[in-house]
């Protein structure tokens, strides 16, 4: 049976591992209502950090749920070469998509991402 946790290893942890990837960007996928930024890691995982600003998605449990459905998203994906450490930024009117759009679009943006990342 697959076990689909989401530890340590598949996180960013670190504001110095933010500063990394908003420093050294590789690939950027933009979407009307999110953004998401990666950088090659020299990893085994790809690594997921989370930005839901309150600004953008007032309320918690908008934000909980649009961090769960990014979590599945990267617990789902098989490891792929080259491994990325990935930032999701979200922007207004993220908040007001069904988790079935919200999936589609995260899956979709994630393909483009590996796409530009793999042609580095």
């Amino acid at each position: 049976m697959k076990v689909f946790k989401f530890g340590k290893e598949l996180r960013l942890l670190t504001a110095e591992d933010y500063q990394d990837v908003f420093g050294q960007v590789d690939a950027k996928v933009q979407h009307r209502n999110l953004l998401l930024l990666a950088r090659c890691n020299h990893r085994k995982t790809h690594r997921l950090g989370l930005i839901v600003a309150k600004k953008h998605v007032r309320r918690a449990v908008h934000r909980n749920r649009i961090k769960r459905i990014a979590r599945e998203m990267i617990r789902s994906r098989p490891t792929s070469q080259p491994c990325l450490d990935v930032i999701v930024l979200a922007r207004p009117g993220l908040d007001r998509m069904d988790n079935r759009r919200l999936s589609a679009i995260l899956r979709q943006q994630w393909q483009a991402l590996t796409n530009k990342s793999c042609a580095l």
